[in-house]
């Protein structure tokens, strides 16, 4: 695997490359149309900022490390290699097609099964979060940690309701009906990438959701981890990239929440 001086030497250019594309979202927003949203899926809209977002950062990132794979949202590249980029070019599609802040560059590198790279670049506040394995987590170069508060009561969480897949819907409401009654309150921003970033800065204090892609969270995550904070699955495993649900919290309060998520969702 790479060193860590040579992980931070390419943190900084993966930056520039988020930041890059972030600066063409930006740009398309001021003049974006309803009319050019195009639909996947059930509640699932996608654009042709979205796709060139991706294009742009898939060749950016190919120049950066020759022979890397992609796994990536919109398909513009699929192989996989030693080392693997997983990206969201624009996580938050729905807010940004709506004009509602906020939404998100997300590029993570994943090498052996683990996540040693991430950047998270928010556009709309021209925020970049980023971390490398082992070397703390960042937002705008000063380094950033999770919050220190301890239990539930004190917190405020962060979720994405389902868009699809309702299969667990009931599961579902009933945590939000627990938190509703248990915490400070419940926020859903609208893009998972930012969700973990902000838990990892401290702005919440924990987060939850299902029905997520390995794009949605690869970048995220480890920002959270390299901030101090704790990432698993419903079931306190570590099937989170895959597993298309996730669990994350300041290490003070995790195991309330995580015990919570798990006996709504066994």
């Amino acid at each position: 695997m790479k060193s860590k001086e040579e992980l931070e030497t390419l943190v900084k250019e993966v930056m520039a490359i988020a930041k890059l594309a972030g600066h063409y979202i930006r740009a398309e927003r001021e003049q974006f149309s309803y009319s050019k949203v195009e639909i996947k899926g059930l509640n699932d809209l996608v654009s042709h900022v979205d796709k060139e977002s991706e294009r742009m950062v898939v060749t950016e990132l190919n120049r950066l490390l020759k022979g890397s794979g992609f796994l990536v949202e919109e398909n513009t590249a699929s192989e996989k290699g030693e080392y693997t980029w997983i990206v969201d070019p624009l996580d938050g599609t729905t807010n940004f097609v709506h004009g509602i802040p906020c939404y998100a560059v997300s590029i993570g590198l994943e090498h052996k099964g683990e996540i040693i790279l991430g950047v998270v670049y928010e556009v709309s506040r021209d925020e970049c979060f980023s971390a490398v394995a082992s070397g703390g987590a960042f937002l705008n170069g000063k380094p950033i940690f999770v919050s220190e508060r301890k239990s539930l009561s004190e917190s405020l969480i962060a979720t994405g309701f389902p868009i699809y897949n309702f299969e667990h819907l009931d599961n579902y409401l009933m945590v939000l009906k627990e938190l509703m009654q248990t915490t400070q309150g419940i926020r859903r921003i609208g893009s998972a990438a930012s969700d973990l970033c902000y838990l990892a800065c401290g702005r919440v204090d924990a987060f939850f959701e299902y029905n997520l892609n390995p794009w949605d969270v690869a970048a995220g995550a480890l920002i959270v981890r390299e901030a101090g904070g704790i990432v698993k699955d419903f079931n306190n495993g570590n099937k989170w990239l895959f597993g298309k649900q996730i669990c994350a919290g300041n290490p003070l309060l995790f195991s309330e929440f995580s015990s919570l998520i798990n006996k709504h969702f066994t």
